[in-house]
Order: C-alpha cells, then structure tokens, then sequence
C-alpha cells in the first residue's frame, strides 16, 4: 500500500496534492471561522477544531467509497436537455446554502440581528455544527474528485489529505482572528463566499468556469486590501507620532531659543 515511498514521482505528487488541498481548504477555513465566531468565546475553539475535523473524516470517508465518489459524476436524471448528476446536484445544494448564509451574515454585520447593528451570537453550538458539517461534504467532494484526477494511489491522497487538514488546524485560529479582529476582511470574506457559491452553481449545470480566474481575483482583492489596511494602521498611528515626548521637548527648546 505504501510501495511509493522509495518513488520521489510519487513524492512530488503527495507535495502537489497537499499544496492543492491546503487552496481548496481556505475557503472551508473562512466559512468555519465566520460560523464560529457567532458564538460564545470559550466554544468558538472547540467548534473550530471539531469543524476541520468534520472536514478531513468526510474527505477520507468519500476518498476510500472512491466507487461512490465517482458515480457521482455520472447523469441521475435530464431536466429540460440538461444532465444532472449527484455531483451536480451537491454543488447547486451547496451553491444556494453559500448564497444565502453569506447574504445572511452580511445583513447581519451591517444592521444587527435587532437592527441595531450589535453583533450577537444567533445559532448555537449543534446548529453551528450542523451548517460546517452540510458545507464540508460540498468541499469535500471538489477535493476528493481533484485528489482522483491527480493521483492514483489512495495512500497518497489519504495522507496529502491529512497533511492539508493538520495545516488548516493550525492556521484556523489565526485566520479566525484575523478576520474577527477586521470587519472589512469579514466583508470581503463573505463577499469571496458569494463568488464561489455561484461558482458552484454554475459548475453544476456543467459551465466550466477557470479556478485561475477566480483565485486570481480573491488574490487581487486580498492584496488591495491589505494596502487599506497597512494605509489605515498607519493613518491611525500619525497623530500619535504628531504628540509624541520628543516633538514636545523639541517644540519647548525651540520656544525658550526665541526667548
């Protein structure tokens, strides 16, 4: 089962695989850290670690029913000239829950669940739970399709799966946090869930839509908002820098001079 250790071809492709897992995580990452932190803080880290945990069993559940896994992409029925199959019918699920708990969250972070604007948790711990757990089978199912059309060796993708998820582990809080700490993040966040709801709506009435161009515009809009951010961090330090001890001192010794 393990015969490709001593094969560095194989080696090469476990380290592409788990490179691509990580990519296909993040988006998991955001929506997990988003769910959590609409709870109390002393549950936000456990239901974190138990969503990804959640994440990796389904992929590694769907990953060894590989027979399932690729029946899935075979036509169940036509409706209207159009074949659907069980994969697509994941992905429009999928696509539609993502919509719509975006557009929720976002109504909420602007007006408040009382209108108000005030940001309080509305679901609880199961609840949580069950909404990661409904999403990671979506994710799960991309990952493993892509873990299959890469790789032949389900050892392979086993542990490239794993490798991924330890990585999500330990980058989720930090991730979480971020986003917690930056409600811009959060907005944007959310508004890169909207994107790949659609995306997998699309997907699943068979239009291909380029996972470059999307990753493309998520890396775009990250990086000019991370300039706002570097701008704003610095913005709010100036007056700071204005009233400091030593502009003090220096404008008193300038002040006794023209004495």
């Amino acid at each position: 089962m393990f015969e490709w250790v001593a094969n560095p071809e194989a080696w090469i492709a476990l380290v592409t695989l788990a490179a691509l897992e990580i990519v296909l995580g993040i988006d998991n990452i955001i929506f997990i850290s988003i769910l959590v932190g609409r709870l109390p803080e002393k549950q936000r880290e456990p239901a974190r670690y138990i969503g990804l945990t959640l994440a990796m069993v389904t992929r590694l559940l769907l990953l060894f029913s590989i027979v399932w896994v690729m029946g899935l992409v075979e036509p169940w029925f036509t409706v209207l000239g159009q074949e659907i199959s069980g994969r697509d019918l994941i992905l429009i699920g999928g696509g539609l829950f993502l919509l719509a708990k975006a557009t929720h969250e976002i109504h909420n972070s602007l007006e408040g669940v009382d209108g108000g604007g005030g940001e309080v948790a509305t679901a609880g711990f199961g609840m949580v739970l069950v909404q990661i757990a409904i999403l990671d089978i979506v994710f799960s199912l991309d990952s493993v399709i892509t873990a299959v059309g890469l790789v032949d060796e389900i050892s392979i993708m086993a542990v490239a799966i794993v490798l991924a998820v330890i990585v999500m582990l330990v980058a989720a809080k930090s991730i979480g946090d971020f986003v917690d700490r930056h409600p811009t993040v959060k907005m944007l966040a959310l508004s890169f869930l909207i994107m790949v709801g659609l995306t997998l709506i699309v997907e699943g009435f068979d239009v291909h839509v380029p996972k470059g161009y999307i990753y493309f515009a998520m890396a775009f809009s990250v990086a000019v908002e991370m300039l706002n951010l570097r701008l704003r961090k610095r913005q709010q330090a100036r007056p700071v820098a204005l009233h400091s001890p030593y502009r003090e001192e220096s404008t008193k010794i300038a002040e006794g001079n023209s004495d």
